[in-house]
């Protein structure tokens, strides 16, 4: 029986074979909405259900597979949950998607994919022993770690406030702070709190969830890019789709 390094490469490996189809192929929710992929349920219901095993299933393990909750790994879990209680709670309760649709596929391959990630993670973080802490590296990656939250929630805050402003429930163009620089601040503030968290755990599981992000965000983020560039012939031109100055 394969062991939990092995499975986790092969998991890694799975995403990276994955990422230029997705590169390809836009996923069908959000304003990507197609009914093509069949049946569909609530927007917002969706986003819950398919957050939600990201909530539980990891913090759910390391309770239980944990004899001693009283080590700094408890401290990684509360920066999980802290991350994932605002994703699948706090988000969509404040969001304006009234109306709006997503396919029930696309909610079960994202429910599915946070089980198996949620597993990952509570196994290495029950079972990886922080003996020797470089507190250096361990204040960077906290650093890392809140920039990139901070910048997900000031970034997901100016898209539910224009939505908010605009009565009618059509798409503007954001501005303001890394909205000037790339269309998709909240993906890059995900993207730099899972660096983070990779540098402050150290392990195998959490490098996987962070390639694993690289490869479901990005190519949503192309999308979303070419999508305003293709709506709106304004928009401005210097930006790019999800990292300043680069992609």
């Amino acid at each position: 029986m394969m062991d939990i390094n092995t499975l986790t490469l092969i998991w890694i490996i799975i995403g990276i074979l994955l990422f230029p189809v997705l590169i390809k192929n836009k996923v069908p929710y959000g304003r990507h909405t197609s009914q093509k992929w069949g049946i569909t349920i609530s927007n917002k219901i969706g986003w819950i259900l398919m957050e939600l095993p990201a909530l539980l299933v990891c913090p759910i393990y390391y309770i239980f597979y944990n004899s001693n909750l009283y080590t700094i790994n408890t401290l990684f879990i509360l920066l999980w949950v802290l991350h994932y209680f605002n994703r699948t709670i706090i988000y969509p309760l404040r969001i304006k998607t009234k109306g709006k649709r997503m396919p029930l596929i696309i909610a079960a391959l994202a429910l599915f994919f946070n089980v198996i990630n949620g597993l990952i993670n509570g196994y290495y973080l029950s079972n990886t022993n922080y003996l020797e802490i470089n507190y250096y590296v361990l204040l960077f990656g906290f650093i890392i770690f809140f920039t990139g939250l901070i910048i997900n929630i000031r970034s997901d805050n100016k898209l539910i406030s224009l939505r908010l402003k605009n009565e009618e429930n059509k798409y503007v163009i954001p501005n303001g702070e890394l909205f000037n620089y790339i269309s998709c601040p909240n993906f890059f503030g995900e993207l730099v709190e899972w660096l983070g968290f990779a540098i402050i755990t150290v392990n195998l599981g959490s490098l996987s969830f962070f390639i694993w992000t690289f490869i479901n965000l990005v190519p949503r983020a192309i999308s979303h890019h070419k999508w305003y560039k293709d709506n709106f012939k304004d928009y401005p031109k210097n930006r790019k789709a999800i990292i300043p100055k680069l992609l």
